[in-house]
């Protein structure tokens, strides 16, 4: 196989591994809230606390989620190599 298709490869690889991570934590989300909704309405249907996990956790997961579609331009590969070169100028600078 030549290098440049070794790279091409190793890079999709990688991104295969990521969106297959972040469906785990997806069906993870799903199942372990399920559950915690279960233990809720079956213990006490007064205090709804199994709503509290749901959420923290959610944010969590919709932040993956955009990591993972590469929906944070923010901290993307370009940003990234934008910040390598500018933390590498500051330090010759400073030298």
């Amino acid at each position: 196989m030549a290098p440049e298709d070794q790279d091409a490869y190793g890079r999709a690889r990688r991104r295969a591994r990521q969106i297959r991570g972040f469906y785990v934590h997806v069906a993870v989300f799903v199942a372990v809230n399920l559950l915690l909704h279960l233990i809720n309405f079956a213990a006490t249907r007064k205090v709804y606390w199994a709503f509290w996990p749901l959420v923290g956790w959610g944010i969590g997961l919709l932040a993956h989620g955009l990591a993972t579609y590469r929906w944070m331009p923010f901290l993307g590969k370009d940003w990234e190599e934008r910040k390598i070169r500018e933390l590498m100028d500051k330090d010759r600078r400073d030298g």
